[in-house]
């Protein structure tokens, strides 16, 4: 017997958002999840031509030609910093190989003081430490390990928490870093209060043949971790399509972000 539903079998030349599952373990097993050397691989080389030079811009391993700024993230971190001395701490959580961080490096200013540390699974760790660290961006396994390294100011979660086996647990578990600053960007909700859903992604095969399970929250549930932060703002996606999603072929969800400030 099925441990879970959906609404409707996606086809194999489909891409998007698709279903309603109720288990997370077979979801892995049909999708084969994120563990892939197919999409560090191309993470990688990707990466490598912008720390290279050879290209301006890249958003999950895609290569642009023209450079995008999520503005509010920038801003959100320019804030940060100037409140702690012109230093910024940061730690990106599930940031690939330093993608937000050479998308935003432009705009901080020479002034200012900065160590970037991206908190990933093992590959992408050794993969990092191997081909991208520097003095100013470093690698760690756990936010744990990345705080003993040097204790940070912000946390980033940029396209992440929907990824995590148990979002809600690990929303609890931020609890004891007592961050003084949490920039969410580019997180998945459901429309109209509905309850948390979990999907099926099947990313277009143009980028990397890859499915995985991928949830959209429930906006007011979620702000609960937060409730001793203050949210200085919120705002939209900056990646446009991503303000409006179909799940099943309609729009059900959008992604958005806030940057929360911790009460006094």
């Amino acid at each position: 017997m099925s441990f879970f539903k959906r609404k409707k079998k996606p086809e194999n030349n489909r891409c998007g958002w698709f279903g309603d599952y109720k288990d997370w373990s077979e979801l892995v097993a049909l999708s084969g999840g994120y563990e892939s050397d197919i999409i560090l691989n191309k993470t990688r080389n990707s990466l490598l031509k912008i720390k290279n030079g050879e290209a301006v811009y890249e958003r999950d391993s895609v290569l642009f030609n023209e450079k995008i700024y999520p503005y509010s993230v920038i801003s959100a971190l320019l804030y940060a910093a100037i409140n702690c001395n012109n230093r910024l701490n940061v730690i990106d959580f599930g940031g690939s190989l330093g993608s937000t961080y050479y998308q935003v490096r432009d705009f901080i200013p020479s002034g200012l003081e900065v160590h970037w540390s991206v908190v990933e699974q093992k590959d992408y760790v050794n993969c990092g430490k191997t081909m991208f660290e520097d003095d100013f961006l470093k690698f760690h396994p756990t936010i744990a390990n990345s705080m003993s390294n040097k204790k940070a100011d912000i946390l980033l979660l940029s396209g992440v928490v929907q990824y995590l086996e148990k979002p809600h647990e690990f929303l609890d578990e931020l609890k004891k870093f007592d961050f003084k600053y949490i920039l969410i960007d580019r997180t998945a909700f459901i429309c109209d209060n509905n309850p948390d859903r979990l999907t099926l992604q099947i990313v277009p095969p143009e980028i990397y043949e890859a499915k995985y399970p991928s949830w959209f929250f429930n906006e007011k549930n979620f702000l609960k971790h937060f409730d001793n932060y203050e949210i200085k703002t919120e705002f939209a996606s900056y990646v446009v399509s991503e303000q409006q999603i179909n799940i099943d072929n309609s729009v059900q969800g959008y992604d958005k972000g806030f940057f929360l400030v911790r009460k006094p």
